[in-house]
């Protein structure tokens, strides 16, 4: 922000001083509201050097930069619901948590936005400008609430929505942080038996030139070609999942992955009621908002956040388009049971069809997360099972051909 120098005509007589704006008739607004009439702003030139320094620090945006995350747009929907209805006029409120937002990249975004803001265009339109951080749903709404003069409303429903999406995600992290240490310590394991434990026992049973059994060769086997061709396997590694991310953002690629994740065995179930559950949130949220109905179908195929259930919603909305119901597409797409099928037909009886999908929203959400919390009582027996059947592998290979050869010493 550049700094001026004024002088005006205050209360108490003629007044100096500096104030930091975005411009020069930013700096009369806050003046005026501070009851001094301008007489004269200059702005004050900062050295080159220091300025570049400043603002470098303010807005410098790399890939190293943390990105927005979903706690940061939750506090910069309450700080703005809090503002607007406060009656604060929209450039101040932006401005004002410009400076004061912790996140750069979000920061960066809303000087630009006020910019964009001085310019005369809208708020939904400068926060497009930005789809990185303000989703188009995000977008969508706000232009709503610009449209039906309530703002504050809109901010509101987005913090609450955004609050329930990153319960949900914290849920489904702490669900999997146990799987995920056990895998990893299992790898771990696999590493030092092949590289420190398996070739200490194969160089002692070369020496007594005993016949080994086949899971020792087996174990000696692995162990050998790990030792030998470790690089080739960890390039493969990397390879694989380079491949694999740059495959799975293709458009075929991510439906195809999506689809998958849908049928994976004990985890399918949480990933699909989760999807529903973010569908029926944001659906509701953009029929109360005011939104038609074929439009936001389209912004929620996008919120759900997979490519397979998104081409689905995308099939109910050319369904409404060809004038069938709701309920009808719904009952088509073979997403929903039929208890949420019953729910979607009274809301639309009734006309209350948002406050039916925030009951179906609650409902799947209820279910993902009695499903988190058996997670790990399905997920235990597997990992005990893999375990118990690397312990057994190593007793086989390691301790049999020893005690063969204890027995064969007794018998001499």
């Amino acid at each position: 922000m550049a700094k001026f120098q004024y002088k005006g005509k205050g209360s108490t007589g003629v007044v100096t001083g500096t104030i930091e704006a975005s411009s020069e008739s930013l700096a009369a607004d806050v003046l005026a509201r501070r009851s001094i009439v301008p007489i004269s702003i200059t702005e004050v030139k900062q050295d080159a050097k220091k300025a570049g320094t400043n603002n470098k620090a303010s807005t410098n945006v790399n890939i190293f930069t943390r990105q927005v995350d979903l706690a940061d747009l939750v506090i910069f929907s309450r700080q703005m619901y809090a503002l607007t209805k406060s009656g604060i006029p929209m450039m101040r409120a932006i401005v004002g948590l410009a400076d004061t937002t912790q996140s750069v990249r979000l920061k960066f975004a809303l000087t630009e936005i006020a910019a964009e803001l001085e310019k005369g265009r809208q708020l939904s339109t400068a926060m497009a400008a930005h789809p990185k951080i303000f989703s188009r749903l995000f977008v969508s709404l706000v232009n709503v609430g610009e449209n039906t003069g309530q703002l504050e409303e809109t901010f509101l429903q987005l913090a609450t929505y955004l609050e329930r999406e990153q319960e949900t995600r914290k849920s489904i992290s702490a669900a999997m942080r146990y799987p995920t240490f056990v895998l990893f310590a299992i790898g771990v394991a696999m590493v030092v038996m092949n590289m420190f434990v398996i070739p200490t026992f194969a160089d002692m049973f070369k020496k007594f030139n005993a016949e080994l059994p086949w899971a020792t060769q087996v174990l000696l086997t692995t162990s050998e070609f790990f030792l030998n061709y470790w690089w080739a396997m960890l390039l493969g590694i990397i390879f694989a999942i380079v491949g694999f991310s740059y495959w799975k953002k293709t458009e075929k690629g991510r439906r195809v992955w999506d689809k998958f994740k849908l049928n994976v065995p004990i985890v399918s179930t949480i990933i699909e009621r989760a999807t529903l559950s973010r569908y029926a949130r944001s659906f509701g949220l953009m029929l109360r908002a005011g939104v038609p109905l074929t439009q936001a179908l389209g912004l929620v195929s996008e919120a759900v956040d997979n490519a397979y259930m998104g081409d689905r919603i995308l099939d109910m909305r050319r369904g409404i388009e060809r004038g069938d119901s709701l309920l009808r597409t719904s009952n088509a797409s073979e997403l929903f049971t039929p208890l949420v099928l019953q729910m979607v037909s009274v809301g639309e009886e009734t006309g209350r069809i948002d406050e039916m999908l925030a009951e179906v929203a609650d409902y799947y959400e209820r279910e993902v997360d009695y499903d988190l919390k058996s997670l790990t009582a399905k997920i235990e027996p597997i990992l005990i099972g893999v375990v118990a059947g690397m312990v057994l592998i190593l007793a086989l290979g390691i301790f049999m051909p020893m005690w063969d050869m204890m027995n064969a010493y007794k018998g001499r």
